[in-house]
């Protein structure tokens, strides 16, 4: 894992973060279930929603990712092996479990599956980048969209998703202008909440990438907050002003690199 030599402290775990976000009443709307894998746990998870996510708890880019779901007669499980996504069959949860744990021995969380909104048939999610403007007041400084392979379980740009700007979604989506500023807007705020309600159980945090995703009912969630070195590289073509304003801010606090 990446080592950060940056003044930057990160909070390490996504139930942890999911645990924090859930505190708060205004953001807990946003969280999708999360608890622990354990054999007990994904039978309640697969029971009640039909569609989860195994995931390691610590992890980035897209690895080590699984979706099961329930069939009538069968469970599927997919999961990425080499870049490539492969789907299995299975008679029991057990045997889903089994595999599960047998493949990762990292500690890993379950989490509801979110039915992802689509662009041109293919599923994504959106990137906020939240900083500290070198006066310290945290600011969203720029979103990515990440389009995933058509059917893949991810999104990840490392996985072989493609970007767009939040603009460029917008029309391929047939929004309007003030429909593309609306969506911004909550966004934003709803990316500063997340880095003021998580500033207050880490100090010295001055960065953070969040993961949002409508799904098929445009309902928004956060699938995830990188404090880790969160990247944004893939904005340096795609937004280059917005590109410059993150490289300036990260210089403040001793970052270098994208």
């Amino acid at each position: 894992m990446y080592k950060k030599n940056y003044a930057s402290r990160n909070i390490r775990g996504k139930q942890r973060v999911c645990e924090y976000l859930s505190s708060n009443p205004m953001l807990e709307s946003y969280v999708p279930q999360t608890v622990s894998f354990s054999l007990e746990h994904l039978e309640m998870m697969i029971n009640r929603y039909e569609m989860v996510y195994v995931k390691p708890d610590i992890g980035s880019h897209g690895i080590g990712i699984f979706k099961v779901k329930k069939n009538d007669s069968d469970y599927e499980l997919y999961e990425i092996v080499k870049k490539k996504q492969v789907r299995s069959l299975y008679k029991s949860i057990f045997d889903i479990y089994d595999r599960i744990k047998k493949q990762r021995s990292a500690k890993l969380i379950i989490q509801k599956g979110i039915s992802l909104d689509h662009v041109n048939d293919c599923p994504y999610d959106i990137r906020a980048m939240v900083q500290r403007k070198p006066g310290g007041t945290w600011v969203c400084t720029g979103l990515i969209v990440k389009v995933g392979a058509r059917n893949k379980i991810v999104t990840n740009h490392y996985q072989g998703g493609t970007i767009l700007s939040m603009k460029k979604l917008g029309k391929k989506q047939g929004l309007s202008q003030a429909e593309t500023a609306s969506r911004v807007g909550k966004l934003s705020r709803v990316a500063l909440q997340i880095a003021h309600t998580l500033s207050k159980k880490r100090s010295g945090m001055h960065e953070l990438g969040v993961d949002f995703a409508y799904d098929k009912k445009q309902q928004l969630w956060v699938l995830e907050v990188n404090s880790n070195h969160p990247q944004f590289y893939p904005l340096k073509q795609l937004d280059p002003a917005a590109y410059r304003k993150m490289k300036r801010f990260a210089v403040s606090y001793g970052r270098r690199d994208a």
